[in-house]
């Protein structure tokens, strides 16, 4: 639906079941950048969120409360949001995530992960229907085995490649600002996210979509790059998700 700082969405689809990944969205929006995907809100079985940050939870509970969707969420993620708006959550039915335990929507096996990153407990998610998996990893600030672990073997992955890091040192962002971004609990740079991506046994993936890249601090050509060297293959090969238009719609069979 739309991937960075002013709003982040994704929907999974697998047997009938389809699930949100996050909404930093307004609801008329969001309802837009659905209906782009051939969806209506009511066609949701539910929405996972990765944290509290509001460019990923801005919409969350008032899409959630206004067509009756349940929402998964950790339960440092719901404390984070409680604190910010004690009445944000009333009227929707919640389901607090245990960050190590996998659990099921529909028809949808939803494995969540825990990430280094600047939030309350923020985690991220592999998304399966049983036979294909698709790994999501945004916001975090650096890799881990315990990440590695979770993306390998997956057959699409959608992958932070947040700033280059050049760009970012000499930019106009405020030094404090800087180090957050490029600190162990901010960013993936496209470096960083190259790192990762090499570490990770690829043999099954299909599918690398490039995310969450900064509008200041990156360009799509930089992000491209820095995953096709890794991958030896066509720039073409690795799609982008825009803050705008996302990207459309990605067979996994």
């Amino acid at each position: 639906m739309g991937s960075g700082s002013q709003g982040n969405g994704l929907v999974f689809e697998a047997a009938g079941s389809r699930v949100l990944l996050d909404c930093g969205f307004a609801v008329r929006d969001a309802t837009a950048r659905l209906a782009r995907l051939g969806l209506e809100p009511e066609d949701l079985d539910g929405i996972l969120v990765t944290h509290e940050h509001s460019d990923h939870a801005n919409g969350v509970f008032p899409l959630a409360r206004r067509f009756g969707i349940p929402v998964w969420i950790s339960f440092g993620t719901l404390t984070a949001l409680a604190e910010a708006d004690a009445l944000a959550a009333d009227g929707v039915k919640l389901t607090l995530i245990d960050g190590h335990a996998s659990f099921a929507v529909g028809d949808i096996l939803v494995q969540p992960y825990t990430v280094p990153h600047d939030a309350r407990e923020p985690l991220q998610y592999v998304l399966s229907d049983g036979a294909r998996r698709l790994g999501v990893l945004t916001d975090t600030g650096c890799s881990t085995p315990h990440i590695e672990a979770t993306l390998s073997g997956c057959d699409a992955l959608v992958l932070e490649t947040n700033h280059d890091r050049e760009l970012l040192m000499n930019g106009a962002y405020p030094a404090w600002l800087k180090a957050r971004v490029a600190g162990p609990f901010g960013h993936l740079d496209n470096a960083a996210s190259a790192q990762l991506l090499a570490a990770l046994d690829r043999s099954r993936l299909r599918h690398l979509v490039a995310a969450h890249l900064s509008l200041k601090n990156n360009t799509p050509e930089l992000a491209r790059a820095a995953l096709v060297e890794v991958m030896a293959c066509e720039p073409e090969w690795v799609a982008l998700a825009t803050q705008d238009e996302g990207f459309g719609w990605l067979d996994l069979f």
